[in-house]
């Protein structure tokens, strides 16, 4: 299967100097759900703009379906991917509906009148929301404001979707459900996550990064380990019969000390 997108060697780097990625390369299938990992500053962020073509690399180059995305007019680009941020602030006063509206921007007078209806009624269906179509965005609840976003971004009709921590913010059944939700949408994901107990939950693949270097990049049964995880995070990973029921528990052992940096 041939990758939908690729980065080569993508590093960036501030006007100061600071580099935040270096020679990051990976490449996402058709079906993937990446899940890009890491600690606090580790470039993960950093990582998923470049990729999205939001940032611009300082060197290295990303392909979108075999073309460069440096190339690509930003119209083209928004009809093949959508991106849901963590500072999207919309405005508070505009409708639920009138807001998912807005990802239908980059297809003006492509379709019909019916035809834009449909697809705006059926972003609000698949993240389930048609009954909070009519309230102000600023009245939601976390949970339902993360939809509202992610309802957006479907109706780019987007054939990959970047989430820049979803589940910020949210308490820990919203962020299952919201994952789960995500998880069913059927298009290619590539998400930041810091919560990583939602990982092995969520995830196809996993990329992970420690100051700025993909360390392993791979299936997540396969990459998930116990020594990345001490080597990348400091802490422990468990994995342990269910005691109700017929799988595995996969257990972050995060001890309450005062350090914050990973064991060597």
């Amino acid at each position: 299967m041939s990758s939908i997108l690729s980065g080569q060697r993508l590093t960036y780097e501030t006007r100061s100097g600071d580099r935040l990625v270096g020679g990051v390369s990976l490449d996402v299938e058709p079906g993937d759900r990446l899940a890009i990992i890491g600690p606090n500053g580790a470039g993960k962020t950093t990582l998923l703009r470049m990729l999205a073509g939001t940032l611009r690399p300082t060197s290295g180059a990303v392909n979108l379906f075999g073309e460069p995305l440096s190339a690509m007019p930003p119209v083209k680009r928004a009809r093949r991917v959508a991106v849901v941020g963590q500072t999207d602030q919309p405005d508070h006063r505009i409708s639920v509906r009138d807001y998912v509206a807005l990802g239908r921007i980059p297809h003006t007078a492509r379709r019909s009148g019916a035809e834009e209806a449909a697809i705006i009624r059926d972003a609000l269906e698949r993240t389930e929301l048609p009954l909070l179509a009519g309230r102000e965005m600023g009245s939601l609840s976390g949970g339902e404001r993360q939809r509202a976003q992610i309802a957006r971004a479907l109706a780019q009709e987007p054939r990959i979707l970047f989430l820049d921590e979803p589940t910020n913010h949210l308490d820990p059944r919203a962020r299952g459900a919201l994952l789960a939700l995500v998880a069913d949408l059927g298009l290619t994901i590539v998400a930041v996550l810091h919560d990583l107990h939602l990982v092995p939950g969520f995830a196809t693949r996993i990329a992970v990064l420690k100051q700025g270097a993909l360390v392993a990049c791979g299936p997540v049964e396969e990459t998930l380990d116990r020594h990345v995880v001490r080597d990348v995070f400091g802490i422990d990973l468990l994995r342990l019969p269910h005691p109700h029921e017929d799988r595995q528990l996969t257990v972050f052992d995060i001890p309450l000390t005062r350090s914050t940096g990973a064991s060597p």
